[in-house]
């Protein structure tokens, strides 16, 4: 009975009432801060967030076709297509 309401629905509408605001607005704050106090450590370890970025995007980016031998497969199903 209750299908219309759904869990993102209460979530949105708490972010709209003044508590959410006022929550909303604390959060933007403290990130603001914590992004401009720790700026320089953040910066020392850039180097080694890219070294470890490396293997997760050739992981991802392989998934996207199919892998090394997606070129093959996919050539022998058209041919299966046209007969």
């Amino acid at each position: 009975m209750h299908s219309e309401h759904s869990s993102s629905g209460g979530l949105g509408r708490f972010l709209r009432s003044s508590a959410g605001l006022v929550l909303l607005a604390f959060l933007a704050i403290a990130g603001f801060y914590l992004v401009t106090e720790h700026t320089a450590h953040l910066w020392s370890y850039l180097p080694y967030g890219l070294l470890l970025l490396c293997p997760l995007l050739h992981l991802f980016m392989h998934g996207g076709h199919g892998g090394h031998a997606g070129s093959g497969e996919q050539q022998s199903g058209d041919d299966q297509h046209r007969h």
